[in-house]
């Protein structure tokens, strides 16, 4: 069964930092898999923060580009975001997903809180 499991949020100050981690397990050729963060806050819709092709393509959403660096270890099945200089805004559960041509697979999420 694959599993993806998020790491590293929690509270910090505007203009702090975290690094998100998230771990695959399982059967699952993740090197072939198209990775990326998504996050929700409360009340809004899932959306795309980053993303990283199987080549290593990166792509990031317009509110995060300059400040967040998404990365991918294949050899241990693992994609991290570095977030930095974090806004209010910022604040959302911050999931990870791998996708591959004809699946998907979601973490549980993670709590991203900065204070202003």
């Amino acid at each position: 069964q694959v599993q993806l499991a998020e790491f590293g949020g929690g509270l910090v100050q505007a203009g702090g930092s975290l690094r998100l981690s998230c771990v695959g397990s399982g059967s699952f050729f993740f090197n072939l898999y198209a990775l990326a963060w998504y996050r929700q806050a409360p009340g809004k819709r899932r959306e795309l923060v980053a993303g990283i092709s199987s080549g290593g393509t990166t792509d990031y959403s317009d509110s995060v580009k300059g400040r967040f660096t998404i990365s991918r270890d294949n050899a241990k099945k693992m994609v991290a975001l570095q977030m930095n200089n974090l806004k209010p805004e910022d604040t959302a559960v911050y999931y990870c997903n791998a996708k591959g041509s004809s699946t998907s697979y979601w973490g549980q999420g993670t709590q991203v809180t900065v204070s202003s």
